[in-house]
């Protein structure tokens, strides 16, 4: 009766999601409602202001704020009218992010590491691709699936095999669900968020094959620290590059010109 519940549970949830795309036609599973991961999202990123340092430094917050807005003025509604805030972290790690509620950090590391406007707009356009695209949502779903899937997997292995096959089983399953699910979905959103990314600097008036460029600097300022790209949530720096060059000529830059001084 436990194994029929949940597997009702798992088909009534892809009923739910079998009708969401992401804005590049991809099928997605989303599970949750816009509303909670904005919550989620707002109270993620308080926390973050709240424990990390805060850079007050006027001219890179205007410049940071600069980039950004000359992205946010080409995007899609609601995204573009929404209330974005933007907080440079006086941290030396050479990363950005986007949260849902219109959240953007970026660290201090990053301005290191992308040379140009246009090194950084790549950035920052990739990171508010993932909220456009809900890709947090459908992370948040497919780890509810997986639990879904484990639950299953644990009634079987209770009802229908001795301890030890049964504890192989569970520990196969879990690193099935990992390496053949999530971590694939991840590269998944981040391949999609550099295409869409790609597209916003593009609308904005920034050079996209500075995107290239940024993501060779990313390369060398994280060698020897990258997992395989089998095992890693990011597409290896060579394949997103190739990918990059290869959506180049599918891009007409406009004609704006921003002019954001670091």
């Amino acid at each position: 009766m436990q194994l029929r519940a949940v597997s009702l549970a798992v088909f009534a949830s892809v009923l739910l999601a079998s009708c969401s795309q992401s804005p590049t036609g991809r099928s997605q599973l989303m599970l949750m409602s816009p509303q909670q991961l904005d919550k989620m999202g707002e109270q993620s990123y308080q926390q973050m202001q709240q424990e990390l340092e805060i850079n007050t430094d006027e001219q890179t917050n205007a410049y940071v704020q600069c980039v950004s807005d000359e992205l946010i003025d080409t995007l899609p509604e609601p995204y573009r009218s929404a209330d974005w805030e933007i907080t440079v972290f006086a941290d030396d790690a050479a990363n950005a992010f986007a949260l849902p509620g219109n959240n953007i950090g970026v660290y201090n590391g990053l301005l290191d590491v992308a040379e140009n406007q246009h090194q950084l707009a790549a950035v920052i356009g990739h990171e508010i691709a993932h909220v456009i695209a809900q890709h947090s949502n459908e992370r948040v779903s497919s780890n509810m699936m997986v639990g879904l899937g484990m639950q299953m997997g644990a009634v079987l292995a209770e009802t229908q095999l001795d301890d030890s096959t049964a504890a192989l089983a569970m520990a196969a399953l879990g690193v099935g669900a990992q390496v053949g699910v999530l971590l694939p979905y991840s590269r998944a959103h981040e391949s999609e968020a550099d295409k869409l990314g790609l597209r916003y600097m593009a609308a904005a008036g920034f050079e996209p094959a500075e995107a290239a460029q940024l993501w060779r600097n990313m390369a060398a300022n994280s060698e020897g620290q990258a997992p395989p790209e089998f095992l890693s949530t990011h597409p290896h720096p060579g394949s997103r590059i190739d990918a990059i060059n290869n959506y180049l000529p599918e891009l007409q830059v406009a004609s704006r010109s921003p002019n954001c001084q670091p």
